[in-house]
């Protein structure tokens, strides 16, 4: 009799809390589900002669995704524009994340091993550029990296060039903007991986006669790595797919994921294109993720 009414009361408790998740997922089905939904099945239709779709199943999108056919003899061929795009985009997200890691790591160290003062100023500071708007802060960086901005006047200044250097409108601009833009994003998670370190074992290491490289690999980076494998992760994915960036620094001319699926719903009037495109983006993405979390996993131990 017991049971029973335990079981009874488990089954009302599950559906009270469906009750109360329902609105959540009710929103997420609506606003984010459905969407997809609808990009998934524009990607299996054929492009209208003036954007839109035309109802009739296909699987050219797909195909030409990765591949283009001659104008000639209709054979199929490597499409090498969308390749070089794919790989500018990947080789660019890992940049950026090595980047802001290669910055990020040590400011979230030195942030973390200050007085609770400084910590809030420091941390307050970081936090600032996100009260802007990302656009604003990206032509922020284009005064900084022009011919006549500030690092051609100061090295020009300090006669180490001649000439001023061309960096806008190249990948050294795109690199530079996003790990601009994305670097609190890596300081932000290691920041709380640094403040759960216990700083006497670091004190026990050195009085084994750890070395300095020995402490830090063998006692601090352990500690640390899930917040670098979360800061690598909320810095890479938004890297995947930007758009304004690589619009603005780019120029045109370093075209990545998110301006190649923009430029197919735009000026090339191919939607199923642009959708199996972005589709495509979701599938990078959803993979990182999976990586993640297999490295979650074996840092947690339920590998």
């Amino acid at each position: 009799m017991t049971s029973a009414a335990e079981a009874a009361r488990d089954r009302q408790d599950s559906r009270n809390r469906w009750a109360l998740a329902s609105p959540a997922l009710i929103l997420i089905g609506l606003f984010s589900l459905a969407p997809m939904a609808v990009v998934i099945l524009y990607s299996f239709l054929e492009p209208g002669r003036y954007g839109n779709v035309v109802w009739a199943f296909s699987t050219d999108a797909w195909v030409s995704v990765m591949l283009e056919r001659d104008i000639f003899d209709d054979t199929l061929g490597l499409a090498d524009a969308h390749v070089a795009i794919f790989w500018r985009s990947i080789k660019l997200a890992a940049a950026t994340t090595l980047l802001t890691a290669a910055f990020g790591v040590p400011l979230a160290y030195f942030v973390a091993t200050r007085t609770a003062k400084w910590r809030n100023l420091l941390l307050f500071l970081i936090t600032v550029p996100f009260w802007t708007n990302l656009l604003v802060r990206t032509l922020a960086i284009q005064e900084v990296i022009r011919k006549d901005g500030l690092i051609n006047t100061v090295l020009l200044k300090l006669h180490l060039i001649d000439a001023p250097l061309q960096m806008l409108f190249t990948d050294f601009a795109v690199g530079f903007g996003m790990t601009y833009v994305y670097l609190p994003l890596m300081v932000l998670p290691v920041y709380a991986a640094v403040e759960r370190i216990d700083f006497r074992l670091v004190e026990a290491a050195y009085d084994l006669y750890a070395t300095r490289w020995t402490c830090l690999r063998r006692v601090i980076f352990p500690v640390i790595r899930p917040g670098l494998v979360a800061g690598s992760i909320l810095v890479f994915i938004p890297s995947l797919g930007a758009y304004v960036t690589p619009r603005v620094l780019g120029g045109g001319k370093s075209l990545m994921l998110g301006n190649l699926i923009e430029l197919q719903f735009g000026q090339g009037r191919n939607w199923p294109l642009g959708a199996a495109l972005s589709v495509t983006l979701l599938i990078l993405i959803v993979a990182v993720l999976i990586v993640q979390t297999r490295l979650t996993r074996k840092e947690t131990g339920h590998a």
